[in-house]
């Protein structure tokens, strides 16, 4: 049978009503022919050769326009679509630098390995085509320790990431000073990933990169490239502090582009339960790549990763024998010869179809793809176009489908094309006056070079932090400076990304006297993935966890074959530490401030595979984790409860649907990730509620975790919705929640209020056997007081 080309198969499912009737916006994006400019005269006639060579026989106007403003030493930030070229708009002012001036050094900074690599290499083919003493070298954990000299002494390019850059250069810039006495030029690819606690920390670090350019008598241009946000210029201003200059209009052609907002059908009208994304995910990305349509598939999770990848395998294999890579996932975890091998592997159309977390949102490059699946919206309006770009780079037809899941935020976009459409992406923002960062950053700062009287450090007058550090002990003053007076090496305290920087190592344990090294897990990820008994999959290998070693950080697995995933079950908890400011609604107390969050993971479901039907359950006992941030959350009182006529257990489970309701609402306000805030309800003191089956109680927590004998009366408390930033020490969403509060309020009730389910779904109150029967009628109840006893 023939294979169909793109316009043929996606003709097909168009003129197929069971197809047709789930969409909810067929967009047509039209092919836009370029924009170029002649290089400028003076672009080393060697440098222009080996571009014209590729096929570069003029720039894209974007690209004219910014190597023109970084040759007149302008700071500039790069803001078009993927694959137009932004790489040029850096590689090709700092080579031809290098060229005129052979001492010139350049650093670029890039936020994972993967990228760095990825950039690494197409800067190094340039270097090796142009025949030119140029070295380029990266720098990150992985550097051998007896090239890290060489690198350096020689390196006239520099690739690293923030986290090396924080804890590996700064702190040893004594190193470096060849690097930096002669430093011109400083590139930040991928801007937009620099926000929140990220972007507030590497401010703080680009602080500090420019307090010792300034030392060595460097003042180097800034070459940023992002991709779109609603405010790029502010956002580079925001994290270089200093004025930059924009350019966003594109000069590269576009290919033309069909985005389709699908929302699969209910299944249970009664529990309002739609089919789940992965389905329709799966069936078209195997009719796609059965007809050699390279596609992605893009999930939200790094399980949903693996359970796609098995089912794309499964289809494949039984119809016909395939190479093991025509399909493959993709995510953090992998080591990185296998990312590098599958990134090669869809350059050079070896592998047909990819499933990956976001991992391969970013640029690196892995060829012309024609097919893009979202499985779920991927959290804001950036990211999504971000991976529908990655399908349709320059020429041809491409496809984009956002399959919609059943949460409120996914429904909210594919019911609402409009506000997709023209709804600007999200803001960037960053706070890096933060307290705790700003001492950190300070700490790290002084430990670099003693601050000096009348010394800013950002815009901030900095002199009571350093005579409260002086206090500590951390400082020490002599005349008009302040000196690191402490033993230990402050760089080492922070983590950029606000994850703990250890991992755990998995080993495969299925061959006696052959272990081997499958995959590495982020200490925090560990808890959920690779507790005892789990089943942990790499490119869907399916492993059992014999053991989690926290203390050498290692888990040891072996190979088997089962028809089940196993998927942890986490509780959480809230305690107040301090309120910053309360307000009252109706009776209601309404309050944001400082909490600490409790995290404790206490079993696992074993989920059987294509019916994911629960057929298990299991203990885990591993530590709790701990965390200190910001919240808001109101308290309902009892007395107010009392008079709505609930059973106890319904109030529960009211608020909890409230609270979930809550959180997605919250995440479409605030336009940021749903993964950025989290919720839960118990009260101020760190008691929480927890359903089992049909009956609600409250769980006490304690020093050694949860405690399920510790049960309470549940009127000796009142409840308390809270909402947290995600981030030890919050980012500032608190406050805004706190501000909108009635705002919210109202939201949420026309959201439960409009939904036709009759008992709660996950499109309002959550699903009804996570949150129980009488959710949403109870939580309409509740959010009825907040209209009562005004005044």
């Amino acid at each position: 049978m023939a294979q169909l080309t793109l316009s043929q198969w996606l003709d097909r499912a168009l003129n197929n009503p069971r197809f047709r009737e789930n969409v909810t916006s067929l967009s047509h994006i039209p092919a836009s022919s370029g924009s170029y400019a002649p290089y400028p005269a003076w672009v080393h006639k060697g440098l222009r050769h080996v571009l014209e060579k590729r096929s570069m026989e003029s720039l894209y106007s974007h690209q004219a326009e910014a190597v023109d403003m970084v040759r007149k030493g302008r700071d500039i930030v790069i803001v078009t679509p993927t694959a137009s070229g932004k790489t040029l708009c850096y590689n090709l002012p700092v080579l031809q630098r290098i060229l005129e001036e052979s001492e010139t050094r350049a650093l670029y900074i890039f936020p994972t390995k993967a990228l760095a690599a990825d950039q690494m290499h197409e800067v190094h083919s340039l270097i090796n085509d142009l025949g030119a003493d140029i070295r380029t070298y990266t720098y990150d954990g992985d550097t051998p320790d007896d090239a890290r000299q060489a690198i350096r002494r020689q390196g006239h390019v520099v690739v690293t990431n923030p986290d090396m850059l924080h804890a590996g250069i700064l702190p040893h810039h004594t190193k470096w000073q060849k690097l930096f006495a002669n430093l011109r030029y400083i590139v930040v690819d991928e801007l937009h990933v620099y926000r929140g606690v990220f972007g507030s920390h590497l401010t703080n670090v680009f602080r500090r990169l420019k307090r010792i350019c300034r030392f060595y008598g460097a003042d180097p241009v800034f070459i940023c490239c992002s991709a779109t946000v609603a405010n790029p210029k502010e956002h580079a201003e925001n994290l270089l502090e200093r004025p930059v200059e924009l350019i966003d209009k594109s000069g590269a052609p576009e290919a033309d582009k069909t985005f389709i907002l699908y929302n699969p059908p209910i299944i249970n009208r009664e529990l309002g339960i739609r089919q789940s994304a992965l389905t329709p995910a799966r069936k078209m990305a195997s009719e796609l790549i059965g007809n050699g349509i390279q596609s992605i598939v893009f999930t939200t999770s790094r399980l949903n990763v693996e359970v796609l990848t098995k089912y794309l395998k499964d289809h494949f294999k039984a119809r016909k024998p395939v190479d093991d890579r025509f399909v493959t996932g993709y995510r953090g975890g992998y080591l990185p010869n296998l990312r590098r091998s599958i990134e090669k592997g869809l350059r050079d159309r070896e592998v047909m179809g990819v499933v990956s977390t976001n991992a391969l949102e970013l640029g690196i490059d892995i060829g012309d793809l024609e097919a893009c699946l979202m499985a779920g919206y991927p959290g804001s309006i950036a990211s999504t176009w971000q991976q529908a770009g990655r399908a349709g780079r320059r020429a041809g037809k491409s496809l984009a489908v956002l399959i919609a899941r059943s949460t409120p935020m996914d429904q909210f976009i594919v019911e609402n094309p409009d506000y997709f459409f023209s709804r600007s992406p999200e803001h960037c923002r960053v706070n890096p006056d933060n307290l705790l960062i700003l001492l950190h950053h300070i700490k790290s700062a002084a430990f670099e070079l003693p601050f000096e009287k009348g010394e800013r450090f950002g815009l901030e007058d900095i002199e009571e932090l350093l005579d409260y550090l002086e206090e500590k002990g951390v400082l020490h003053r002599v005349d008009e400076r302040w000196h690191w007076a402490a033993e230990s090496y402050p760089a080492d305290e922070v983590s950029l990304r606000s994850i703990n920087p250890e991992n755990i190592v998995v080993i495969d344990t299925t061959q006696a006297g052959n272990h081997k090294v499958v995959a590495e897990v982020d200490w925090d990820s560990a808890f959920t993935t690779v507790h005892d008994d789990a089943i942990y999959m790499v490119e869907s290998q399916q492993y059992h966890v014999d053991k989690l070693d926290l203390e050498r950080q290692k888990a040891y697995v072996k190979k088997v074959d089962v028809d089940y995933y196993t998927d942890a079950m986490t509780y959480t908890n809230v305690r107040v530490i301090d309120d910053f400011d309360k307000k009252r609604h109706a009776g209601i107390i309404v309050e944001h401030g400082e909490v600490q969050v409790v995290r404790k993971v206490v079993g696992y479901k074993k989920i059987k595979f294509y019916t994911s039907e629960n057929v298990g359950y299991g203990d885990v006992d591993l530590p709790q984790k701990d965390m200190h941030t910001t919240s808001y959350w109101f308290t309902v009182p009892w007395d107010l409860l009392g008079g709505l006529k609930l059973r106890r257990e319904e109030i529960i489970d009211g608020l909890r649907g409230m609270a979930y309701a809550l959180h997605h609402i919250s995440a479409v306000l605030l336009m940021c990730d749903i993964r950025d805030i989290d919720h839960c309800i118990g009260d101020k003191s760190g008691e929480w509620y927890v359903r089992h089956g049909a009956e609600a109680r409250m769980i006490v927590s304690s020093p050694q975790g949860v405690s399920d004998s510790a049960e309470v009366m549940a009127d000796a408390y009142d409840p308390t919705v809270f909402i947290f930033d995600a981030y030890p020490g919050g980012i500032g969403f608190s406050e805004l929640l706190f501000e909108k509060h009635a705002m919210l309020i109202e939201a949420v009730k026309t959201l439960i209020g409009s939904c036709p389910c009759e008992h709660g779904c996950p499109m309002c109150v959550g699903p009804v056997l996570e949150v129980g029967t009488s959710a949403k009628d109870a939580a309409m109840k509740i959010l009825g007081l907040f209209d009562q006893h005004q005044g």
